[in-house]
């Protein structure tokens, strides 16, 4: 058994999100699938497709917090980038065989798709700028106004430094 700090340091992977999305989204459609075909609830057929963008959001969402913690963020966005590209075509794929239409026959996934990879680039830009925030807060480079001495300006009375 692992200790818990080396679970955590797997979850940082992008790769090993997008596989456990993967894996989260195939189970609860095939758990659609089962409950459809036993009869105690009728599941639409664009679910799978409702289903894999569900997914993709949740995935946006968390790795784009995990980035926080990245030592790399550059590296880390490399890898976190082609991760959801992947689950984003691993996800379609399932979407299609469970639901057998394609995702222009699914209505408006087409668009769901788009706006939720524009929110993954628009989540990874805002957690980019709140680190920026932080690391420069964290540098202690915080100035304060220093007072300037109008000395030698043209057209300004020249204080001595006694009356400052």
């Amino acid at each position: 058994m692992q200790s818990p700090s080396n679970f955590i340091a797997k979850a940082y992977n992008p790769f090993l999100q997008a596989v456990v999305t993967l894996g989260a989204a195939l189970g609860v459609i095939l758990g659609a699938k089962l409950i459809n075909f036993s009869g105690i609830i009728e599941v639409p057929a664009r679910f799978p497709w409702m289903t894999a963008a569900v997914f993709m959001l949740c995935f946006a969402l968390f790795n784009s917090l995990f980035s926080l913690s990245a030592d790399n963020m550059m590296r880390y966005w490399g890898k976190s980038v082609y991760s959801f590209m992947g689950l984003a075509v691993a996800s379609g794929l399932i979407a299609w065989l469970f639901s057998s239409m394609t995702i222009g026959e699914a209505g408006s996934y087409r668009w769901i798709f788009i706006v939720v990879t524009m929110s993954y680039l628009v989540f990874l830009s805002m957690v980019a700028m709140m680190r920026r925030i932080v690391d420069f807060a964290q540098r202690e480079e915080w100035n304060h106004p220093r007072i300037r001495s109008r000395k030698g300006r043209p057209g300004t009375n020249n204080r001595n430094k006694n009356n400052q």
